[in-house]
């Protein structure tokens, strides 16, 4: 054995004197235990805080949601049209079911928010700590997978059933008769219905709308916070710059998937039965609403993401840094 080889490995290069990989090719081998211990925990904690995360923020950012629903689940001019836009719908519905009305399928969407983003944030970390490079950082099309993975399994294992629930929750209310009379007995009433599959209706949309959403909002999220640190990754981030950064991330994912949420919403709503799959309900809509029908609710939803990814974001980081003081 070549006795400099030791020394020819512990190069200024490698900043904490850690032996580099004498087999570049095979990268499975580097040494990484110095920096293990600080990451042991990263998808545990990112589960734990992204679960309390998510149910704070859906209690703050739920009445603009119910109303992009009612305004998407909307037909065109006609006999099924109720709304002539969000202030009309705010009114109507406050008229007909008070203040709370705005918050009708509240109960379903916490039910579901605090899996939804303990998925998100536990899938993120986790794959973010296995595509880090040797300096913790992530490049533009690594941010991107990570992005990608943290939204399609939170639209497998949380968004999807919680998501159907809801519309039709929503869609219920919209009918001359109500049938659902709480959470638990609606939930019920549609799988004696539908069957399992009837929670599960609009999975491929799903994955696509959550999908796409994350990879831009988490893209967006590192690319601005790698900008402000500079190259320094232990230059903290002031919350309120976190909360700019989480709008700008929340505002690109929504001019960029809006179309696909359109679709997703009627295929979970109460009249999903009159389309043949999600290529069929984009058709239809094309031809019977034309292509602007693909951007309905866009304004709504614009104010709710942009405030949900915010406060998403600061509640998030707050957490994970308590965690990171308290929880080696």
């Amino acid at each position: 054995m070549d006795p400099t080889w030791l020394s020819k490995q512990l190069s200024p290069a490698s900043p904490r004197g850690t032996p580099r990989n004498p087999y570049p090719s095979r990268p499975w081998l580097q040494d990484r235990a110095a920096a293990a211990p600080a990451t042991t925990n990263v998808g545990v904690k990112g589960i734990i805080a992204g679960g309390i995360t998510g149910g704070i923020e859906i209690c703050i950012t739920y009445p603009t949601e119910y109303v992009k629903t009612q305004l998407q689940l909307d037909g065109k001019a006609g006999a099924g049209k109720q709304y002539s836009g969000i202030i009309d719908c705010v009114q109507k519905t406050v008229k007909t079911n008070g203040v709370l009305g705005l918050y009708r399928g509240l109960s379903v969407l916490v039910y579901g928010s605090i899996p939804k983003s303990a998925v998100r944030f536990g899938s993120f970390e986790t794959v973010k700590k296995r595509l880090v490079d040797e300096d913790g950082k992530l490049n533009a099309q690594r941010r991107l997978l990570a992005g990608l993975c943290a939204g399609v399994s939170e639209a497998i294992f949380a968004v999807t059933p919680m998501e159907t629930v809801k519309v039709k929750f929503i869609n219920d209310q919209r009918s001359s008769n109500p049938r659902f009379r709480g959470f638990f007995h609606g939930v019920g009433l549609i799988i004696k219905e539908n069957g399992f599959k009837g929670v599960y209706q609009g999975l491929v949309p799903t994955i696509m709308k959550q999908g796409s959403n994350q990879a831009i909002r988490f893209f967006v999220m590192e690319s601005c916070k790698d900008w402000y640190k500079g190259g320094d990754n232990n230059k903290p981030v002031p919350k309120l710059v976190v909360g700019f950064f989480g709008a700008c991330a929340g505002a690109a994912s929504v001019y960029g998937n809006t179309p696909i949420d359109v679709v997703k919403t009627r295929m979970q709503g109460l009249e999903a039965a009159k389309y043949k799959g999600s290529v069929d309900c984009a058709v239809q809509i094309w031809k019977k609403e034309g292509p602007s029908a693909f951007y309905k609710g866009t304004v709504p939803r614009l104010g709710r993401v942009c405030l949900d990814v915010a406060i998403t974001f600061m509640i998030y980081d707050s957490f994970m840094e308590l965690f990171n003081r308290v929880w080696p």
